[in-house]
């Protein structure tokens, strides 16, 4: 099903229906925002998706209580802080994460289950309760609507991003106008393992927790789990989406409305979380370029996705990129050892950016190439390697693409001063 979408101004406030705020607690930074709130007019139908590593922060395992991985819930409100992860505190980043809820909710006058709670930065520090609860105090008295608000919420949520990661679409689908806007922050520690950060999504489609639910998860799919910066997987990765229409309208349509009706949210939020996944790759810490890999004509497109993961994983292409050094052999080597099948000597690698388009690989081997026309698209702040598998051709034949980004000196210096 294709649908008519149109690319809009902003993001987890696009839609109807939904304010935030951002306030200077103090949590760790001086001199900026580092508390946001996402608060919505009325009890949600909520989705998530949580970090698969086995070290989860609190803020994980609270919301998971919550708003399920596999069956969704509801919910009315975000809580956000940046600089301290609450990740490995016990049983008292536990305490904290509903003190944080707790303090929200009076504020809002709403019930504590309404709300939701994330934390982004550092590892093992405990959170200060009493800067949590004035931050608290202090977004409820300031949320307003509109695009800026939004904005200023993602700003609050940066840590080592070097900028704010928005976008949102509207559609038709039978007849109903809908909107779907997010903001996400990440620019490290991020690998395709959902999720990969931290992302609030919001919109108005009808449909109730469970379908939410499955269409999150193949849209991550899709976006979110296709990034890689430096393959770790942090403990706090956290994506909700929250809809505020009425999964009633959804109950009274005919099937095949309800058919539409869904292919056409998973669509929509497709786009939105691939443009967002996309800024996060560019913005890898210390990137210079944006890395990515298509695969095609594979036989499935798992076998598509994790070739292309694998290339955009790999130091040594990631190196290659930053230097705009047309190694070609290093593409090949990472899809050998992915762990998908492929027949090397039927495999054709193409290089791709805003200076055109050369083919370096043709059935295994070197093509005729320039090697100066070469390093003229590396040059380039966009890169895609295009690997052709001719595994299965035409409408038989899958494709998948990953995002990454360059490896550089500067990815060293951040990470190895990251907590002075």
């Amino acid at each position: 099903m294709q649908i008519n979408l149109t690319e809009i101004p902003g993001g987890a406030t696009a839609a109807e229906g939904f304010s935030a705020a951002a306030f200077a607690a103090g949590i760790k930074y001086e001199g900026r925002d580092d508390m946001g709130l996402l608060f919505a007019d009325k009890v949600c139908a909520a989705a998530a998706t949580y970090t698969s590593n086995r070290v989860k922060a609190a803020p994980v395992l609270y919301d998971a209580g919550i708003v399920g991985s596999t069956s969704g819930g509801s919910a009315r409100a975000i809580i956000v802080n940046a600089g301290i992860a609450n990740a490995c505190t016990g049983e008292e980043g536990m305490r904290l994460c509903r003190a944080t809820a707790e303090a929200a909710a009076r504020e809002l006058s709403i019930k504590a289950e309404e709300v939701l709670v994330a934390s982004t930065g550092v590892i093992g520090m405990q959170l200060p309760q009493e800067k949590l609860e004035a931050g608290a105090a202090a977004l409820a008295k300031r949320l307003e609507p509109g695009i800026e608000a939004g904005n200023r919420l993602v700003r609050a949520m940066m840590t080592t991003d070097t900028f704010p990661k928005e976008a949102a679409v509207s559609y038709e689908v039978n007849g109903r106008k809908a909107t779907i806007g997010g903001c996400s922050k990440g620019s490290g520690m991020i690998n395709p393992n959902m999720c990969t950060m931290l992302s609030f999504i919001t919109g108005n489609p009808c449909l109730p927790p469970l379908l939410l639910q499955k269409g999150l998860h193949a849209a991550v799919s899709r976006s979110f789990n296709r990034v890689c910066v430096d393959g770790d997987t942090s403990t706090n990765d956290t994506c909700i989406f929250l809809s505020n229409a009425d999964p009633e309208i959804y109950e009274q349509m005919p099937a095949d409305q309800q058919q539409q009706e869904y292919q056409a949210y998973v669509e929509a939020l497709t786009i939105v979380c691939q443009k967002l996944a996309k800024m996060m790759a560019r913005d890898g810490e210390g990137a210079t370029k944006f890395f990515g890999c298509r695969v095609l004509h594979a036989k499935d497109r798992e076998t598509a996705e994790r070739l292309s993961d694998s290339v955009i994983a790999s130091p040594l292409c990631k190196t290659a990129v930053y230097g705009s050094d047309a190694n070609w052999g290093r593409f090949l080597c990472a899809m050998g050892y992915a762990g998908a099948a492929f027949d090397p000597e039927k495999t054709d690698v193409v290089i791709e950016s805003s200076k055109g388009s050369l083919q370096l690989v043709k059935g295994g081997q070197a093509a005729d190439y320039s090697e100066e026309e070469a390093t003229a698209i590396l040059s380039e702040e966009s890169i895609w390697v295009i690997c052709d598998l001719h595994q299965a051709e035409g409408e038989d034949g899958c494709s998948g693409e990953s995002y990454g980004c360059d490896l550089t000196y500067d990815y060293v210096k951040i990470n190895g001063d990251y907590r002075s």
